[in-house]
């Protein structure tokens, strides 16, 4: 039987992006008896340590040298092995695929210098763009965990639209304060949810609550999310939900331009100002706007895109029996 590795790491300095991603594709694999080892370190977030030890999805410490990490994958018994890291070196895919493995490199663009047998750029657009290498490219890969995927939408009928507000399972660059800040500046009513790791006093309408396990049920129930361009965009796009963006990395721009650009998010630019508040106000007091916003990403994540990766990565290396 096929055994696969999952290369990367998260943490509070790092967001948990990509570890959120691979999880859905672990469950993926897990549910076809496929066998899921993740190597890496998990620092500075009890959230995302839990998101591993919850699922028994077995965690190693990995070695960084690419030829000590291929020997140490080949003693773990792994055939085929998922890279999904900014911070490997360049050398890692190809020390791998030396060793006998298949590897899938998760990418966002850049490959970043590793060679795979097969690359995966889940992100809305990709596959217009061009790439040099065998790859799975667009919104029809995107890996959603089980807990997205059960998610059905329940927007409020009366009220005080409903806010979210996260920036990543970390809020690594600590923004979540100065864009709670930005929708009181609206004057405008409503009800928000803010995740954060550390916590802030917002008022009475605004409660700040820890890195939780609720966040897709709290997505499903928003009428308005405020969030980064980040992996949680392809859930809410699968979801329906209403979302006003903004970008607290590089990476994250292109996503962020692609996603304003097609009308399927509420662009907000890089900082809260003045024309950010006056974005925010206009979702907040305009029900029908969030709808259209909403409406448009419904069926362009479809939810299967993690099968649809499964199956090429299992492909890689088809079980000898």
């Amino acid at each position: 039987m096929t055994a696969v590795g999952v290369r990367c790491d998260a943490g509070a300095a790092i967001g948990v992006g990509h570890l959120v991603r691979c999880v859905a594709l672990a469950e993926e694999l897990r549910s076809r008896g496929v066998p899921v080892t993740f190597l890496g370190e998990v620092t500075g977030s009890e959230w995302a340590a839990a998101q591993l030890r919850e699922r028994g999805l077995p965690s190693v410490p990995a070695l960084r040298e690419p030829h000590r990490l291929a020997a140490q994958a080949r003693e773990l018994g792994i055939d085929v092995m998922v890279l999904d890291s900014y911070t490997l070196p360049p050398g890692t895919g190809a020390a791998l695929r030396e060793a006998g493995m298949a590897v899938l490199a998760i990418v966002d663009g850049d490959p970043r210098g590793q060679e795979a047998d097969l690359y995966l750029d889940q992100n809305l657009g990709a596959e217009r763009h061009p790439f040099d290498g065998e790859r799975l490219a667009g919104s029809a890969y995107v890996l959603l965990r089980d807990s997205v995927r059960r998610c059905r939408r329940t927007p409020r009928e009366g009220g005080p639209p409903r806010v979210l507000c996260f920036f990543g399972g970390t809020d690594s660059a600590g923004v979540a304060p100065r864009w709670t800040k930005a929708l009181l500046s609206t004057g405008a009513p409503f009800e928000a949810t803010v995740i954060s790791p550390e916590p802030f006093e917002a008022g009475e309408s605004v409660a700040v609550v820890p890195p939780t396990d609720r966040l897709p049920e709290l997505m499903a129930r928003a009428d308005l999310v405020v969030t980064a361009a980040g992996s949680a965009a392809w859930e809410l796009l699968h979801l329906g939900v209403p979302t006003a963006l903004t970008w607290v990395a590089a990476n994250q721009l292109t996503g962020y331009e692609e996603l304003v650009a097609g009308g399927l998010a509420a662009g907000l630019g890089p900082e809260p100002g003045a024309a950010a508040v006056d974005t925010l106000a206009r979702l907040l007091t305009d029900p029908e706007l969030r709808e259209e916003y909403g409406s448009r990403g419904r069926d362009l994540v479809d939810g299967r895109g993690r099968e649809r990766v499964a199956d090429a990565l299992l492909r890689l290396r088809p079980d000898p029996t």
